[in-house]
């Protein structure tokens, strides 16, 4: 599977940005057989299951210049390096709780010329400072995962949604909504690409 899956969604791509894109399997390779970032069935299908699945969120909001995105649970670089690539102008910070993990981004990062883009080794909780979104794919459960980010948003919204969470699930999610008590507004993968592998999936939008 080669970039023009990413492409053919995302036409008006600089020829910065698609040099970027197309870099990303092979540092991925490189690094996953270092350090395991990305399931081994995974890696051939980089562009379809990780690089468009991050960009699902740029489907449903277009991040501004100067707003600040936190990604929480980053793993090796979910959504937050796709997303960096397509939001040049906008800020990204990356943590994860597992330091080697960070180590793949800040490398990755650095051999694609990513330069909106800082990752750090600390949990959600302890990241410093207000963001205008959060992004986040599938870490843990809504009920869970909004007391790590309650508080961290800007007052002021300046996009066509307000400040909130874009968090990438899949699966029936009804139970886990419930569960949670949080007001969700949730956009369907489907809608916006064909491949079957985007038929369960979504971005789940909760307003901080």
């Amino acid at each position: 599977m080669t970039s023009d899956i990413v492409f053919k969604y995302f036409p008006a791509l600089t020829p910065q940005q698609k040099q970027q894109y197309e870099q990303l399997p092979e540092l991925y390779n490189y690094w996953n057989s270092q350090i395991n970032v990305i399931s081994r069935k995974d890696i051939d299908l980089l562009f379809e299951r990780h690089i468009l699945h991050s960009l699902g969120i740029a489907k449903v909001i277009s991040f501004l210049t100067g707003e600040r995105v936190l990604d929480v649970g980053t793993g090796g670089g979910f959504p937050g390096i796709p997303l960096a690539i397509m939001f040049p102008e906008t800020e990204f910070y990356l943590v994860d709780s597992i330091g080697k993990k960070i180590k793949v981004v800040n490398e990755i990062a650095k051999a694609i010329g990513l330069e909106n883009l800082r990752a750090e080794h600390i949990r959600a909780e302890q990241a410093i400072g207000k963001f205008d979104f959060v992004v986040s794919r599938a870490v843990t459960q809504l009920k869970d995962f909004y007391p790590w980010v309650k508080g961290k948003f800007n007052k002021e919204s300046k996009n066509t949604l307000p400040n909130g969470i874009l968090y990438l699930k899949g699966g029936d999610l009804q139970q886990e909504i419930a569960e949670s008590r949080l007001h969700v507004q949730q956009f369907h993968l489907k809608d916006y690409f064909s491949e079957e592998f985007f038929d369960t999936k979504q971005v789940v939008y909760i307003k901080g």
